[in-house]
């Protein structure tokens, strides 16, 4: 036993040394490449060509919402039972399983709000090469063929999508192992001939990685045996594919052909490499194809290990090889063909069709919920680092912001505030009055987040740990005792989250009786939770651990979902149900957008993880997950003053707005550069803070919709080939269009204004930009270059104080920005900012609107009711023309004439002092 210690000890400080020292990379060795995963590279090993499956038409049933067809593999005679349903919202869900396995096989559970609700499936026609479905009023059909099978979805005369068209569905069915005895083999295929393959053929049982598998000193024992899926997908028409993150790469997805493909699997990868396909922190296996004409998505419902594999028949060819085809008439129409490979589980499959992005995204949603809506203070800045010492330091950073005159809602404490590790507790000498620290910060109005990590110290003097033995709730290794790994805290047991009882029990820790020291203004951050294990395989849980009756195997990629998920039900039990929660996580997967933000993990202080920042949160955007950034100024590694200027004035536009660092840099809060950088970094943060109003409207209308926050240019400008693979700008929103300068040394940068029949004024000088150009911007160190569109009005409040809560009965300025061919419309979005009480109608939601000279605010929700103290005390329009006279009428009130000032050279028409209040019905008229 000490021998074995003593290795634990010296795997953990080698991994310490790793993440300590800094100048580390990721050693990409600790982790697999598809020719080191033996299902990846068994699967890709098939060629596309005649595929084994063939549909038996006559074991079709149709009822009015469901197909079910068996498929045989001609070569080892097992069957598999297809299911097809048309689901409301122009969504197809396609499901492959064994006809009758040996055990069932794992199906993701949680991750659906609900069974999504069907619509009729009708016969048009069926011969002996297949069957034609209509799939309601869309002119759409399924068209089933028979041999080979396959299935191709068409509307009109278009081919939307095809499924193993390449011939590449594989489907290893549960067998027993060769050297089982035969009475036992038997037993379980005789009479049967559906249920398993024929014992006579040999299925290469002797291939190395079958039932058992070694990487590096790890053993992977397959009781199960092979059991991976795969399935392939043709998108004829489409060039461009994004999504299924997360990984360290541009927003439109690579080919994959001459390379790995993009991985899916939940790992602690500290400094990751940039632009290439590893696994990083979460998965998320939805992806979005879009050609001019349409968008669509595929939605690959399995939490296990996966692959994704890109080929175009247009990737690689040059501009001038693209002309040719063009002269010489080529008909070869661009096709984008993707492979999705998984380890176990089923095929369960959602295509989402549309037609446009907006129309994906609610179908996505209706699928795995919104984007939950946080408290308005979570949408301000968070200052993080790890660790802040004691509850002095604490003290000295809170005024700190205040001396310098900089806004911030919360402090974050990291690791080391625990009583050694143990989460739920506090050190006892460095924070030894938690509540006190606590409370001087709330008397500010602010908060704080506490880290709270899965992996729980193994110490029978430690009350958490003690529970979750005594009730069972640790996950087991495949002998079936508890499974420990080592993490922050030395050896540590990891809860089973996936069990309903554990996450209620872990839910109820938070209870203000039960995490001591606690107080309603702390909240949580779930991190090291892909699960995190610093020695085992590839820095995670070792496949062969059990919960309950399914291996990791089937379920890791949802393990960071659950924790999440526990962690928020118990912030909201706390409060009896009236608050809402605020956690980040670092692990997630289809549906965590439920639960809180997250963030894209251990990054290094250098300028292209700056540039990555974008594309990883517009690609995390895209499939339903908006609360997203990065650590400000890099969590590794110490960045130069330009970089972290930079990087507070990208941040400040980013959805989640928080810098972190790790414990071995120098301390960087805002004030420690100078004060020329510290007046930069105030004055980004000021520009986050006066923008709240319109954050916490897009958050609103993401929770309310499931569209993105920040999103690329291609969801508002689809038919724009220009916007398609643009990743270094971004819109929030509609109406404002963001493009940092992440170049060290910039004197300029060129940003893409899209529509031809747009304006873009820009928001700090109020100059007007045609669209459909590039703009090149000359930029200094305080340029943060951003423009609002023509046609939008954005409110704002322009007086800043040191928290959101400082500011919530404030005044609104309205900016209102005129495109001469559209009406300028906007919205503002008010609540109480914390609790659930918007769910009860209790909100308010005005119209805002210029069209005909005349600007008005109507009334959104009239069955909801709020009333605010705010009140508007400016107006400023954009590319306006100068009045002769302003007016203004409320509905209970007099006709009154309005004081204006107008900037001939800037075009900027400014109403001071209407002074209505901001929940009133009221018009503005220009003469």
């Amino acid at each position: 036993m000490a021998s074995i210690t003593a290795r634990m000890t010296a795997v953990l400080v080698l991994w310490l040394v790793a993440c300590l020292t800094g100048t580390w990379a990721v050693d990409r060795g600790n982790f697999k490449t598809c020719d080191q995963s033996s299902f990846c590279k068994r699967q890709r090993a098939l060629k596309p060509g005649e595929s084994p499956y063939r549909a038996l038409l006559e074991t079709m049933e149709l009822t009015n919402t469901r197909l079910t067809l068996q498929l045989i593999n001609d070569n080892n005679k097992v069957r598999l039972l297809l299911e097809l349903y048309r689901l409301q919202g122009n969504i197809t869900r396609v499901k492959i399983n064994e006809l009758k396995p040996l055990k069932p096989r794992y199906e993701v559970p949680d991750v659906l709000v609900r069974e999504p609700p069907t619509e009729p499936l009708s016969l048009l026609s069926q011969d002996e090469n297949g069957v034609v479905l209509s799939l309601g009023a869309e002119a759409q059909r399924v068209i089933v063929s028979a041999r080979p099978f396959r299935l191709d979805i068409v509307e009109g005369r278009d081919v939307l999508m095809s499924l193993n068209s390449r011939g590449l569905l594989a489907f290893e069915h549960l067998r027993m192992r060769k050297d089982t005895s035969q009475t036992e083999q038997d037993g379980e295929t005789e009479g049967d001939p559906a249920n398993q393959a024929e014992t006579n053929k040999d299925e290469d049982e002797k291939e190395d990685g079958m039932w058992e598998e070694t990487f590096k000193s790890h053993t992977d024992s397959k009781p199960n045996g092979p059991s991976a899926i795969s399935l392939d997908f043709s998108l004829p028409g489409v060039e461009h594919v994004y999504g299924i993150p997360e990984h360290a790469d541009t927003l439109r997805l690579k080919t994959t052909d001459n390379g790995d493909p993009y991985r899916l699997y939940n790992l602690d990868v500290f400094q990751y490499e940039l632009y290439n396909p590893m696994a990083l922190y979460g998965a998320v296996p939805v992806m979005l194809a879009h050609s001019a004409q349409r968008t669509t998505g595929i939605f690959w419902l399995n939490a296990a290990e996966t692959w994704v594999d890109i080929s175009s028949n247009t990737a690689g060819k040059t501009v001038f090889g693209k002309m040719l085809d063009y002269v010489q008439g080529s008909s070869e129409t661009p096709q984008t063909d993707v492979r999705w490979i998984s380890e176990s589980g089923i095929i369960d499959v959602f295509l989402m069709l549309g037609p446009t992005a907006k129309d994906v995204f609610a179908q996505y949603a209706s699928l795995t919920g919104t984007q939950s809506f946080p408290p308005l203070t979570a949408v301000g800045y968070h200052q993080c680092r790890w660790n802040y010492n004691d509850q002095e330091d604490v003290k000295a950073v809170d005024a700190g912001f205040d001396e310098h005159d900089i806004p911030y809602d919360f402090i974050w404490l990291d690791i080391e505030h625990t009583d050694g590790k143990r989460y739920f507790t506090w050190d006892p000498h460095k924070f030894a009055s938690p509540k006190e620290m606590l409370q001087g910060i709330m008397d500010k109005k602010r908060k704080m987040v506490a880290i709270v990590d899965p992996h729980i110290k193994v110490d029978n003097n430690y009350k958490i740990h003690n529970e979750i033995r005594s009730r069972g709730y640790y996950i087991k290794n495949k002998d079936g005792g508890d499974y420990e790994g080592w993490c922050w805290p030395g050896s540590a047991g990891y809860p089973d989250f996936t069990r309903e009882d554990m996450r209620a029990w872990w839910a109820s820790m938070f209870a203000y009786d039960q995490y001591e020291g606690t107080m309603e203004n702390l909240y949580t951050w779930n991190d090291m939770n892909e699960p995190s294990v610093f020695n085992g395989p590839e820095v995670t849980m070792h496949k062969d651990a059990m919960h309950g009756a399914w291996e990791h195997r089937d379920l890791h990629n949802i393990y960071g979902f659950y924790v999440q998920m526990a962690t928020a039900e118990g912030l909201v039990q706390r409060s009896g149900g009236v608050e809402r929660p605020f956690v980040l996580t670092r692990a997630f997967f289809a549906g965590s957008q439920r639960y809180g933000a997250v963030w894209t993990g251990d990054n290094a202080a250098e300028w292209d993880h700056l540039k990555i920042s974008i594309p990883m949160c517009l690609s995390l955007g895209l499939v339903g997950i908006s609360f997203c950034g990065a650590d400000v100024g890099g969590f590794f590694k110490s960045p130069s003053a330009e970089l972290l200027v930079r990087w507070y004035q990208t941040g400040a536009y980013q959805p989640f707005f928080r810098a972190h660092a790790h414990l071995d840099t120098p301390r960087r809060e805002p004030w420690l550069f100078g004060p020329e950088n510290t007046a930069l970094i105030r004055e980004a943060v000021r520009q986050r803070y006066t923008l709240l109003p319109y954050w916490y409207q897009q958050f609103y209308h993401a929770h309310r919709t499931g569209e993105p926050i920040m999103r690329p240019l291609w969801v508002e400008y689809p038919q724009d080939p220009a916007t398609f693979a643009l990743d270094d700008e971004f819109l929030i929103g509609r109406d404002l269009l963001v493009h940092p300068v992440t170049e060290e040394g910039s004197r300029g940068v060129t940003a893409y204004l899209p529509g031809k029949d747009e304006v873009w004024f820009d928001v700090h000088t109020f100059q007007k930009h045609n669209g459909a150009q590039n703009l090149y911007i000359p930029v200094t160190m305080s340029s943060i270059p951003v423009f609002q569109r023509g046609g939008s009005i954005i409110p704002r409040k322009l007086r800043v104080r040191r928290s959101s809560s400082c500011m919530e009965h404030d005044p609104y300025t309205l900016f209102v920005a005129l495109n001469p061919q559209r009406t300028a419309e906007g919205e503002l979005y008010e609540d109480d900012g914390h609790t659930f009480n918007y769910e009860k109608k209790e909100f308010l939601h005005r119209r805002l609107s210029f069209v005909n000279n005349a600007l008005s605010s109507v009334n959104l929700a009239p069955d909801a009711t709020f009333t605010t103290q705010s009140w508007i005390e400016r107006i400023v329009l954009l590319g306006a023309r100068k009045p002769s006279r302003v007016s203004m009428k409320t509905a209970d009130g007099p006709e009154n004439q309005l004081e204006f000032d107008y900037d001939s050279s800037t075009s900027v028409l400014t109403l001071r002092k209407p002074g209505m209040n901001a929940g009133a019905d009221w018009t503005v008229n220009f003469e």
